[in-house]
């Protein structure tokens, strides 16, 4: 697993080019959200919640910056023509895309697997595993007319060590890891497509509010402190990069 020090992103990073965001509505999702569009990305909105979505559009329009696109969708309801509906309508409107950062999660709280039912574990590995597999296959022939695309998926510290109550969110997060080293490896001799883990770590977010509520919010990073991995991982910088877990 590597660590990316000291980067700092040029501001036109990510100029013209067009990325969507899966879970932007809050925490890691919406600053992910925000860093692309200051950087010069359209930025495709992704989230359950519209008015969130639209908190975060707002924020994007007062900034200046490229226009942002909003798309909800319930990832955990989701089959096959919904992903699909969702590269068509990206197509449709802006033309192209050029990256995509899977951080949409499910994570209803910590318990023992005996206490997780199927309906429980069928979720978790929805959202959190299969959604970004079915999401990337879709959009994959607008990814791989990209002159540069990037595909960021969001591992978990507890994918790489697994521990006991994160149950079928931890099964969901090893399998991440296990699809990004698979698809890495088919797109190997392909060199404008590229795909990476992000591992954000302690950071106060409404997930982590969910499984650590005891801890102090203040002695933790805030997301915008995760940013430059982030963009690095986005943007051209990092375009020999593939098949790698890079933690925050």
């Amino acid at each position: 697993m590597d660590k990316l020090e000291n980067y700092s992103a040029p501001a036109d990073l990510l100029q013209d080019r067009v990325i969507l965001v899966t879970g932007a509505g809050q925490g890691l999702g919406r600053a992910a959200a925000l860093a692309y569009a200051k950087h010069g990305a359209t930025v495709i909105l992704h989230g359950r919640k519209t008015k969130k979505l639209e908190s975060v559009y707002d924020e994007i329009e007062a900034i200046g910056k490229e226009r942002a696109l909003i798309h909800p969708l319930d990832l955990e309801r989701a089959e096959e023509k919904d992903f699909a509906a969702v590269a068509q309508a990206i197509a449709e409107q802006l033309g192209r895309l050029d990256g995509i950062l899977h951080n949409a999660a499910l994570l209803p709280g910590l318990s023992p697997l005996a206490h997780q039912t199927v309906a429980q574990f069928r979720s978790l590995l929805q959202v959190n595993l299969i959604a970004p597999f079915a999401l990337t296959k879709a959009c994959l022939p607008l990814l791989n007319a990209a002159p540069d695309a990037s595909v960021i998926m969001t591992s978990s510290s507890h994918a790489l060590n697994p521990s006991a109550y994160w149950g079928g969110f931890g099964v969901a997060k090893t399998g991440v890891d296990a699809l990004m080293k698979i698809q890495a490896d088919e797109w190997e001799a392909l060199p404008n497509l590229r795909i990476n883990s992000i591992v954000p770590g302690v950071v106060n977010s409404p997930q982590r509010v969910i499984t650590h509520p005891g801890e102090i919010k203040k002695t933790m990073r805030r997301p915008e402190e995760l940013m430059a991995t982030y963009l690095y991982l986005m943007g051209p910088d990092s375009h020999n990069m593939n098949g790698k877990i890079l933690f925050c």
